[in-house]
């Protein structure tokens, strides 16, 4: 009798419900089937939902109408460049995200950014659940008349659970390339030309902003979007076919969504004004069925936050179950939606910057100017849980991120003109290739030297309590 034989959903591959149990160890060749559509397909639809909406509402009225469009454009452009490159090392490693942190920061060193990223994936998770359950409400009290969010939170909580369950190469292919996106666009359509055919187009080009928010601000706002994405585009991107049309595919299909939903979420609250983005939606002619249409996809962006909570935990305890972590987690994000609120929801997306950006310059840096797109097997897994740094900690990459991250705040903070991406993003990057010339030199110079030499200065930081 075969104990390994599992049941499956009709039409389902085998192959595909496999690839969800993968944890953080190489994607193994016969899983790496996914190409261009596919990830057009895949980063069009995470691109897309009432969060980008949101977010999209927040640039005006601080911004004028061809402020926020511009913003809109540039935003964009730099924050889909960092996603491509950092989907491009997962496919080129059939790694996920976290572990292709070890090389630059050391396997423990990849601890601290992990258990952030965690953080960052249950609060961008239990974000997505509340505006579900939300939306939900609105169209049940409008239909029937009774409020019914925590109800809805609990439904949306237990299918964004299931498909994280069932893994990416059965949400790509079996729920967004069949139906997701189709509903995403005819919806978007929709209410892309009820909108356009409500407005007044000479009234929004003349319209100025009120100065609550400046255009790099406003910049920083939208590039927060692709850049919530860097430390999780590597766990799908590994299943790619190959480097090139995974970059393709992801920086298209994002690039067409993050346009077309900020853009529309600055329509709405600036043609159909209300109290907020449920309001204006509802607003629009059969406005319940478009919001319910939208919410069956809204789905995929908290699949995603769960799925990658779990993969970035196994980077720091392998041992754990994939499949009880995304239980753990999907449990979590609904606990938090029960008793938070979306207040913050701005904040939020700017901390996110702050810290992932500089991160990924870092990471940057070391894979694709230093090493030349080229890790070794012990860099990602090294035998003794440490590798080539002493105690698994490259302290280089703390500093360089930590520099980054005071470049972010500080212009942000004290400039404000400039945005805090770009600045954060070169400092990260420049400091850590300084510092790692200025190690190399000092280690060629003091030859035999150099471990006492380690040795001593790491004895000085630990006195001090670094």
């Amino acid at each position: 009798m075969n104990m390994t034989t599992e049941v499956q959903p009709l039409g389902v591959p085998r192959s595909d419900l496999a690839a969800a149990t993968i944890g953080i160890e190489r994607v193994p060749d016969r899983f790496r089937v996914l190409g261009f559509l596919d990830y057009f397909v895949l980063w069009a639809d995470l691109g897309v939902g009432l969060l980008v909406l949101l977010a999209g509402t927040a640039l005006v009225p601080g911004l004028g109408f061809v402020e926020a469009i511009l913003a809109i454009l540039l935003g964009t452009l730099i924050g889909n460049l960092m996603l491509g490159l950092a989907g491009v090392i997962g496919s080129d490693l059939a790694v996920p995200s976290m572990v292709s942190l070890r090389p630059s920061f050391g396997q423990r060193g990849s601890y601290l950014p992990s258990l952030i990223n965690v953080v960052q994936l249950v609060g961008w998770g239990a974000f997505e659940l509340i505006i579900m359950a939300q939306a939900s409400a609105t169209i049940t009290k409008s239909v029937l008349g009774v409020s019914s969010y925590a109800v809805w939170a609990v439904v949306w909580g237990v299918v964004i659970t299931v498909f994280a369950l069932g893994g990416p190469l059965v949400v790509v292919r079996q729920w967004l390339e069949k139906a997701g996106i189709w509903i995403v666009l005819a919806t978007a359509a929709w209410m892309t030309i009820y909108v356009v055919t409500h407005a007044s187009f000479a009234t929004l080009v003349n319209r100025p902003g009120n100065g609550t928010l400046n255009f790099a601000q406003g910049i920083d706002l939208v590039v927060a979007m692709p850049i919530s994405w860097l430390p999780l585009v590597a766990d799908f991107n590994r299943f790619a076919k190959s480097s090139r049309t995974s970059f393709w595919g992801t920086v298209s299909g994002f690039a067409v969504s993050n346009v077309l939903f900020f853009s529309l979420g600055v329509l709405l609250i600036l043609v159909l004004p209300s109290a907020d983005l449920i309001g204006s939606i509802m607003t629009v002619a059969f406005g319940a069925a478009g919001l319910a249409l939208l919410l069956g996809d809204e789905t995929d962006n908290a699949f995603a936050d769960v799925y990658s909570g779990a993969i970035s935990i196994k980077n720091v305890v392998p041992a754990l179950s994939t499949r009880a972590l995304v239980t753990t987690i999907g449990g979590l994000c609904l606990v938090i939606a029960l008793t938070a609120n979306l207040t913050s929801f701005q904040g939020f997306l700017y901390l996110v910057g702050s810290l992932f950006t500089p991160l990924f310059g870092v990471v940057f840096a070391d894979y694709f100017l230093l090493r030349r797109r080229r890790y070794e097997t012990a860099d990602l897994y090294p035998s003794d849980g440490r590798g080539r740094f002493r105690g698994g900690i490259n302290p280089v990459a703390l500093i360089a991120w930590g520099c980054g991250i005071a470049a972010y705040l500080a212009e942000t903070t004290y400039v404000g003109w400039l945005g805090g991406t770009l600045p954060s993003l070169a400092v990260s990057l420049v400091v850590y290739l300084a510092l790692s010339a200025t190690m190399g030199r000092l280690r060629a110079r003091l030859g035999g030297w150099w471990p006492a030499v380690r040795g001593v200065g790491v004895s000085v930081l630990r006195r001090i309590g670094v």
